[in-house]
């Protein structure tokens, strides 16, 4: 147990048991550079690295490796498509914020459905097919709680394949009829 003087000699920067001390800190930053010292302190754990890339917190794209993304069923939802323009990763929920496609879930007309059905299918294919990454706009989440994410693989929206497949419109602020 420690005394109140090794206390108090903590507490007055002057160590008497473990850890670097501030001017060892120093002393490493300048021999080594940031990413040097870090290493040294932190080791191999990966934070080194998270606390060294631009701006860490604040990133405006996440990258995702690649997995398969089944169209949901049932209640229980953590990485699937919903449909053509919402889908779930590990627990979250998304809605594709630079496109709109087909309801499957109310849709206006049988044709509606259909284009629906396909829109999911392709989707579900698409984020299927490789790594990705999930990039931010000016609003994080939509009116229902949905984080709002353009997502792309290789600087191209896969949102913009769907409107090019004719499976979704561009988002303009509204939703465009399908029927």
């Amino acid at each position: 147990m420690a005394s109140r003087r090794d206390f108090l000699a903590v507490a007055s920067g002057r160590r008497r048991w473990g850890g670097p001390g501030p001017s060892a800190i120093l002393l490493a930053v300048m021999a080594f550079g940031v990413g040097g010292a870090t290493t040294l302190f932190l080791g191999d754990s990966g934070l080194a690295d998270w606390m060294l890339s631009p701006a860490a917190s604040l990133q405006s794209a996440t990258s995702h490796a690649a997995r398969v993304f089944p169209v949901c069923a049932g209640a229980t939802r953590v990485s699937c498509v919903v449909d053509g323009d919402t889908f779930w990763l590990e627990g979250v929920k998304y809605r594709v914020a630079d496109i709109d496609t087909p309801e499957i879930g109310q849709p206006g007309c049988s044709a509606e459905a259909a284009l629906g059905r396909e829109a999911t299918s392709r989707f579900a294919r698409l984020l299927s097919s490789g790594p990705f990454e999930l990039r931010r706009i000016d609003r994080d989440e939509d009116q229902y709680g949905r984080k709002l994410r353009i997502v792309e693989r290789e600087g191209q929206s896969l949102g913009q394949m769907l409107v090019r497949e004719g499976l979704a419109h561009e988002w303009r602020g509204r939703r465009e009829g399908w029927c």
